[in-house]
């Protein structure tokens, strides 16, 4: 994404998100239709397990995101860690609604909105507290997508951001305002 400077958190959030989004995306194109489901080791998660969590966490938090509580009652959790679905395009589809929730969620919110509370699991948290821990769930996601998809890809992976000896060349553009640092 460009470099914006912003001073709404709203706006910024939004940035964040997205950003995350397709940087996990990024990831995920790098990897075979098989690699989506494999697992490290038996306390792993596939890629295709943590987009069906990512999923279910997405719908519980965002939907009636202001009015009801972000662990909604017919979630079902565990069953997030089973049974992803089978073929890229059924968890493309599903990663895409899961972000849908989300955006559709936030894009409406205002400043003011910020100082309300919202409840997960009958906790208190203002929307601004909301927000930043679903940032900082989704990116511990995207991140470990991002590893699996490396480490899958080894030899063959294609740097998403800095590729290693290229700091200064990076620099340089970014000095130059031929490329953005975000």
């Amino acid at each position: 994404m460009a470099h914006e400077l912003t001073t709404s958190y709203l706006r910024d959030s939004l940035g964040l998100f997205q950003y995350y989004k397709k940087l996990a995306e990024r990831g995920m194109e790098q990897v075979s239709d098989e690699q989506l489901f494999a697992v490290l080791d038996g306390e792993m998660n596939s890629i295709a397990v943590i987009i069906k969590h990512l999923a279910g966490n997405m719908r519980s938090r965002w939907t009636d995101f202001l009015i009801s509580d972000g662990e909604k009652p017919d979630r079902k959790r565990d069953s997030e860690f089973e049974n992803p679905p089978k073929t890229r395009a059924a968890l493309m589809k599903l990663w895409e609604e899961g972000w849908g929730y989300v955006f559709a969620a936030l894009e409406p919110l205002s400043d003011a909105d910020l100082k309300r509370t919202v409840q997960i699991r009958g906790e208190p948290h203002s929307v601004m507290q909301a927000i930043n821990r679903q940032i900082a769930h989704y990116a511990y996601h995207c991140g470990q997508i991002v590893f699996l998809a490396k480490h899958l890809q080894a030899t063959r992976w294609k740097s998403l951001s800095v590729p290693r000896g290229k700091s200064e060349e990076f620099n340089q553009k970014v000095s130059t305002r031929e490329i953005s640092q975000r």
